[in-house]
């Protein structure tokens, strides 16, 4: 019986478009009757317009799809079903949409007051990131700066700028991370993350700052120097500074700290990187000596397998992880 509705329902669809006979390339596309149709800024109820708009896609294909919902997106109030406008135009990521996200982002921000416009601001940003274009920079980094935006939406903007990569970006993420004011460590970890992956070198003598100034802070300031050993060895930028503040976080507190440290020493090819990772074999947490022995296991290859598992020098958690090794990575299939 539901099946026959949802035949009926779009047979009755397509027979209203037909009638209306409105095609984008022949300018006939009445967009007033067709949002009338789909109950678009009608107060109705949000999956009611949402099963109107799934019906779009049998009859429209991809060029009259963006036409429509871009502009259903300037139209609609109620945050549901702009939810749903947001990840179909992300999903078609016509070019043509992109300063219409922009412009919703920026000029509609006083539309989109309370937490239920939160997430349609979210799924806006990382709809706008999905378009890597430059054009986009300035306006994240204005919400960016706005400490008056939700701290989900901040985060949002400071990943998005890293994913765009540009360098203009630089600046205020750097500005962000090394602000001892920022209310959300979170907005300061999202930031770090970002100069990693933007890898513009000036943001390194501020992360080593960070590093460096919170040693032996644990807590709050723990995962935000993380994503600083994180973005430190996306960097590979090899200096004695560089080299010193990942070793001295091979002593943190932080188990996930002291991994960091040596997957972003694994990393850097420096030749003392060995040295190091390998006194890190007889920590007292599991991970870090599996990541250890992981990490040895890259530098040197399945000599540090045989070595460990043939000595009585190395812990049970060192004879764990290369027996792991060696049965994924060192056995012959048969």
């Amino acid at each position: 019986m539901l099946i026959l509705l949802s035949f009926l329902h779009i047979l009755e669809f397509k027979n209203s478009v037909i009638d209306w006979g409105h095609r984008l390339h022949d300018g006939l596309l009445n967009l007033e009757q067709l949002a009338k149709k789909c109950l678009i800024a009608q107060n109705c109820p949000p999956q009611q317009v949402i099963n109107e708009l799934d019906a779009l896609r049998v009859f429209y294909n991809h060029e009259e799809l963006t036409y429509i919902f871009n502009n259903f997106l300037q139209i609609e109030t109620n945050p549901e079903v702009l939810a749903y406008i947001i990840k179909e135009i992300n999903k078609l990521r016509n070019p043509k949409s992109l300063p219409i996200l922009i412009d919703f982002l920026i000029t509609k921000k006083e539309l989109q007051k309370g937490d239920a416009f939160v997430n349609v601001r979210v799924l806006t940003i990382k709809a706008i990131a999905n378009f890597k274009d430059t054009s986009a920079v300035m306006p994240l980094m204005y919400c960016l700066n706005d400490k008056n935006e939700h701290y989900k939406t901040r985060l949002c903007c400071a990943e998005a700028l890293g994913r765009i990569g540009d360098k203009y970006a630089v600046m205020p993420l750097i500005d962000v991370v090394t602000d001892e004011d920022e209310k959300s460590v979170y907005l300061r970890e999202s930031a770090a993350f970002a100069l990693g992956m933007i890898g513009d070198t000036r943001a390194l003598d501020p992360l080593l700052n960070i590093l460096e100034s919170k040693k032996g802070f644990i807590n709050k300031f723990t995962f935000l120097k993380e994503r600083i050993i994180e973005a430190i060895g996306k960097f590979n930028f090899n200096s004695e500074r560089v080299f010193k503040a990942l070793k001295n976080s091979l002593e943190d507190e932080s188990a996930q700290i002291r991994i960091n440290a040596i997957e972003a020493l694994m990393n850097s090819e420096d030749e003392r990187a060995e040295d190091l990772i390998r006194k890190m074999l007889d920590d007292k947490d599991e991970e870090v000596v599996k990541n250890a022995v992981i990490a040895l296991y890259n530098i040197i290859g399945s000599d540090i397998l045989e070595e460990i598992l043939n000595s009585e020098n190395f812990s049970q958690f060192a004879k764990n992880a290369a027996h792991e090794i060696y049965d994924e990575y060192e056995t012959d299939d048969e």
